[in-house]
């Protein structure tokens, strides 16, 4: 039985979507099988008057990625094109820190441009979003996945009970939402998967996810930072303000709702701000949003190869990002050729920052940092 036959599809939205500022859909690039698959036809249904162009391969679109052209048109890709994909591989990756495993994705790149984003790293000089469309090929590997993991017996850092999947770790949820039926069909899986849940960060706050009815087994994790800085880096996401408002209705909602303070960017008068931006939170959670809070800290990594593309698109945000006297060469996880502030005043950065956090919000447990 496939996802789609255990959930009844949603009514079709109505007003204003939380994307139209964001994303009009004028192009829209589709790979062989994508309008075999129901997911498929109804994205393109939404998008009627787009263009459609076939491609051989969502990952090699001549014209699109690795044509030096685009930085500049950064934004007004990301705003105008979507890519529509068949997910060949179903693999996961263990992770350990924001959770225990990384699956099959069903969606990569952005509508919304984070300066400091590392999938663009991976895609050259455009970075529209790409939606697979063969969620249940997706939904049921997940499944037999957990299922082989059988009960998570041994608590981590990651979570006590379940074993967590990061559903969004080369998009952004929320956003992915607004575009398809994708995440409301993995936050439902979960409610199925005894031993098993779900979890993503965000910048964008999407109330339709309020109706999602995740009974607990998703976690939700609003990315924060001083909004003077957001207003640079964060690009075409929602206020920080914003995304701190909507915590405790998430909570209400029944989503486990966490912190992501990343990327912590350091700066001068960079204590000062987030002293403030943790005041800020702790004056808006209410009790219950308060009792089940957690966060992850992580410090700015970044890529010379993103650098040379935001400097043709946002050199402002460079002048932050980049900054090579308290930086170093690092090699990431997964594996790759990344600068991070350097050894000994990265550990001192990572104490103050925790220091802070601990004074303004005692309750909110930290679960890592680096």
């Amino acid at each position: 039985m496939t996802n789609l036959d255990l959930f009844a599809p949603p009514p079709p939205p109505t007003g204003p979507g939380v994307l139209d500022r964001l994303l009009k859909v004028s192009r829209i690039y589709l790979e062989p099988g994508v309008e075999e698959h129901l997911r498929g036809r109804e994205i393109l249904a939404r998008f009627p008057d787009a263009e459609r162009v076939p491609v051989a391969s969502h990952q090699n679109i001549p014209g699109l990625f690795g044509n030096e052209g685009n930085a500049e048109a950064w934004n007004r890709i990301k705003g105008s094109t979507l890519v529509l994909g068949v997910k060949k591989t179903m693999s996961f990756i263990p992770n350990g820190r924001s959770c225990d495993f990384i699956p099959p994705s069903t969606a990569n790149g952005c509508v919304m441009s984070c300066a400091y984003c590392y999938v663009p790293r991976h895609k050259g000089y455009a970075n529209p979003v790409t939606v697979f469309v063969n969620i249940d090929r997706i939904l049921a590997s997940i499944r037999r996945h957990a299922r082989k993991l059988g009960p998570k017996t041994e608590a981590n850092s990651v979570d006590p009970r379940y074993w967590a999947y990061d559903i969004g770790c080369n998009s952004d949820c929320a956003a992915d939402a607004a575009l398809s039926d994708n995440v409301r069909d993995l936050v439902r899986l979960f409610t199925t998967l005894p031993n098993a849940m779900g979890t993503f960060a965000t910048k964008l706050v999407n109330r339709e996810l309020l109706d999602y009815a995740p009974k607990g087994k998703t976690r939700i994790r609003f990315s924060l930072m001083p909004q003077s800085k957001a207003k640079l880096l964060d690009v075409r996401t929602s206020p920080i303000s914003e995304r701190i408002a909507a915590i405790n209705d998430f909570v209400a909602a029944g989503y486990e709702v966490h912190l992501n303070f990343s990327p912590v960017v350091v700066y001068d008068g960079w204590q000062a701000e987030y002293d403030a931006l943790f005041q800020q939170v702790d004056d808006v959670l209410s009790p219950e949003a308060k009792a089940q809070l957690a966060a992850e800290v992580i410090f700015l990594t970044h890529h010379a190869g993103l650098h040379e593309v935001n400097l043709r698109w946002h050199p402002k945000a460079e002048a932050l990002l980049w900054t090579p006297e308290t930086q170093e060469a690092k090699v990431s996880q997964g594996g790759g050729d990344n600068v991070r502030y350097r050894t000994g005043l990265k550990g001192r950065l990572v104490a103050e920052l925790k220091e802070l956090l601990a004074r303004r919000m005692p309750y909110c447990r930290v679960r890592y940092a680096f």
